[in-house]
């Protein structure tokens, strides 16, 4: 698959996952809610990955029913953006969250940027400019200064040091997973498989009582739509469609908008208080956003490869 379209393509699917990403930002109004109700983080990725698949599965059943062709041969992708991906980025940031601080955890995962850039110049020779080490740069401070680690209170084990890198790898394989089976498929299906496998997967977080109790709780009901389709489903059709547009490297510094997008939606809808450092970490990640706008044709003797 080319690296990326040039001009029109590359401005829509840079906008794509920048809308990908501002909805995963979104992720806390509904977890919280749930995790209000009694569930716990295993059980949101379970409700959250069976659930995405629920609704994928139904929708596409009427609309767009060529979306579940595939190749028995390609699977092996699909295993790996929904297993080795999904499902295994997730249980490593939650175990992280419980070795280290929230903080610590989020830096560690957004590590995946770099994973991204060094994996698709490795697989693709995606060319490593100057301008995508400089947003590479600003988006990773960017991170830190959001994430608040600065202002004190940070926890880090050894153990979650390890799992905080897992996650942020994982999470980094969906761009290359992803960007492999979207040679084949477009981004109906693979989101789809991906769910599909991500969702049989997390039935190993199963706890039917703690379903149970929680279903009965007054918000829950509405909590678990707005996961599943305004920050699981969306984000992962808009994010795989962009993907299919632009270089992987450019598509994971963009995606990294979400915790900028996350840091505002605590401030605004749980009054959480935001900081100088906080507000300079968002100007840090919109001016990486601002620098991979630019049409890559502009980076011409910028450039060198690993």
């Amino acid at each position: 698959m080319s690296p990326g379209r040039a001009g029109g393509g590359q401005g829509t699917g840079g906008a794509l996952v920048l809308a990908g990403a501002s909805l995963w930002g979104l992720i806390g109004l509904f977890n919280r809610a749930l995790m209000g109700a009694g569930l716990s983080p295993r059980s949101i990725v379970l409700v959250r990955n069976l659930g995405g698949l629920a609704v994928l599965a139904l929708v596409l059943l009427v609309w767009k029913r060529d979306a579940f062709r595939v190749s028995p041969r390609h699977l092996g992708w699909f295993f790996g953006t929904g297993v080795v991906s999904v499902l295994l980025f997730t249980w490593c940031y939650f175990s992280c969250q419980e070795q280290c601080s929230l903080a610590v955890a989020a830096i560690l995962l957004y590590t995946s940027p770099a994973f991204v850039v060094v994996l698709s110049a490795l697989l693709w020779r995606e060319k490593l400019t100057r301008r995508k080490l400089a947003a590479l740069g600003l988006t990773f401070g960017g991170c830190v200064l959001v994430t608040g680690v600065l202002s004190g209170g940070a926890q880090l084990t050894p153990a979650g040091f390890l799992l905080g890198l897992g996650a942020g790898f994982f999470y980094a394989l969906y761009s290359i997973f992803g960007r492999y089976a979207l040679a084949h498929y477009g981004p109906y299906t693979v989101t789809l498989y991906t769910f599909l496998f991500a969702g049989a997967g997390a039935l190993v977080f199963l706890d039917p009582a703690e379903l149970g109790a929680a279903a009965g709780t007054a918000g829950a009901l509405p909590a678990a739509l707005g996961l599943v389709v305004v920050s699981t489903v969306l984000p992962y059709l808009l994010y795989t469609a962009g993907l299919a547009r632009v270089e992987s490297g450019r598509a994971a510094i963009l995606a990294s908008v979400e915790p900028v997008v996350a840091a505002l939606v605590g401030t605004l809808a749980f009054h959480e208080p935001m900081s100088p450092w906080v507000g300079l970490g968002i100007l840090c990640v919109l001016g990486a956003v601002l620098l991979l706008r630019e049409r890559p044709a502009r980076d011409t003797g910028e450039e060198h490869r690993l």
